[in-house]
């Protein structure tokens, strides 16, 4: 079973930035799409940030120009690296691999596509 770790969250202030990480011993996540998901108090899981595995990039509108997902392919991980955080980016974040061909899963970036999923890390923005 596909299962990936993720860490880095914490307690920020507006404006502050943070590092998340996604990592897994099991398998080379080179080979595949790596997606980030957030779900905040109330609300529904929703698609982030997401590397293919031709190494592109993708962003929601919400977080372009704020976040920049890579990989690091030599440590087996894929980084969020998140600044001027929002009150609105508190959420609950995960990373996710991709299940269908490495490529597809982040055009739509949605929780259908992915099929491993991480226990999450807690990102909370607060003054």
């Amino acid at each position: 079973q596909l299962q990936v770790e993720e860490s880095g969250g914490g307690l920020v202030q507006p404006g502050e930035s943070l590092r998340l990480s996604c990592s897994t011993s099991r398998y080379p996540l080179r080979n595949y799409a790596i997606g980030w998901f957030r779900q905040g108090p109330g609300k529904e899981r929703e698609g982030v940030s997401c590397i293919d595995n031709m190494e592109k990039a993708y962003y929601k509108d919400f977080v372009k120009g704020r976040f920049t997902i890579s990989r690091d392919n030599a440590k087996n991980s894929v980084y969020l690296e998140m600044k001027d955080l929002k009150p609105e980016d508190t959420a609950d974040y995960h990373c996710a691999i991709g299940v269908v061909d490495g490529l597809q899963e982040c055009l739509r970036l949605v929780p259908a596509a992915f099929g491993a999923w991480g226990q999450g890390t807690q990102v909370t923005v607060s003054s």
